[in-house]
C-alpha cells in the first residue's frame, strides 16, 4: 500500500458532525485527499468523476440513496466495480452486514469508533499505510 497521504477517499454521509468526525479521523492518519458526500446521490455523482477515489466509507442508513444501494451502484458500473467500500452503521446489525459481503463490501465499521479502530478496518482491505 503507498502512504495514507496517496489514498483518495470519499467519506458519505448524511451527517455533517459523522463525515466531520472520520474526516478528523483520516487526517490524524495521514489521509489528506477527502472529498464528502451528503447522501447516495453525492457519493455517486462523486464516483463518475473523471478521478474517482480509491475508498468509499459510506453510512447505511441515508435518505434518497442509502449505503446498500450506493454499493450497488458502484459495483454495477464498471470503472468503479473495484472501489474499496466500507459501510458505516449506527448498528451491528448481522443482517445487514449479510446483504453488504453479498453486494461485495470490504469491510465494515460501527459507530461510535475510533481512530484505531479506523485504522484497522482500512489496512484490513489496504495492507498497513505506512
Amino acid at each position: 500500500m503507498p502512504a495514507a497521504a496517496a489514498l483518495k477517499v470519499l467519506v458519505v454521509d448524511d451527517q455533517l458532525t459523522i463525515r466531520s468526525l472520520v474526516r478528523s479521523g483520516l487526517q490524524q492518519l495521514g489521509v489528506v485527499n477527502v472529498v464528502e458526500g451528503a447522501d447516495g446521490e453525492d457519493g455517486l455523482r462523486a464516483m463518475l468523476m473523471p478521478a474517482p477515489p480509491n475508498l468509499i466509507i459510506s453510512d447505511y442508513n441515508m435518505p434518497k440513496l442509502d449505503g446498500l444501494g450506493l454499493l450497488r451502484a458502484v459495483r454495477a458500473h464498471e470503472p468503479i466495480r473495484t472501489t474499496a467500500f466500507i459501510m458505516l452503521t449506527g448498528r451491528a446489525d448481522t443482517d445487514l452486514v449479510k446483504r453488504a459481503v453479498q453486494f461485495g463490501v470490504n469491510n465494515y465499521l460501527v459507530k461510535p469508533f475510533t481512530v484505531a479502530t479506523l485504522k484497522e478496518k482500512i489496512e484490513a482491505v489496504f495492507g498497513a499505510l505506512t
